[in-house]
């Protein structure tokens, strides 16, 4: 199986660029993300980063369309 840090591979900077967002969202949602480890997160509270992000994403991509 593929670790995590596999998807970073293609474009190196992504990496640091999607950790810096994770965070800005993290913020957004009211979770606190610590630095390194965050095995004590919950699903509900990982799904609400993953998901704004993807939002995001998403909406900033149609925004580039117009």
């Amino acid at each position: 199986m593929a670790s995590n840090n596999s998807n970073y591979s293609v474009v190196p900077e992504a990496k640091e660029a999607l950790d810096k967002f994770k965070y800005e969202v993290a913020s957004e949602v009211g979770v606190n993300l610590k630095q390194g480890y965050n095995g004590d997160l919950s699903s509900r509270d990982a799904g609400r980063i993953g998901g704004q992000m993807v939002k995001k994403m998403i909406q900033q991509a149609e925004n580039n369309m117009k």
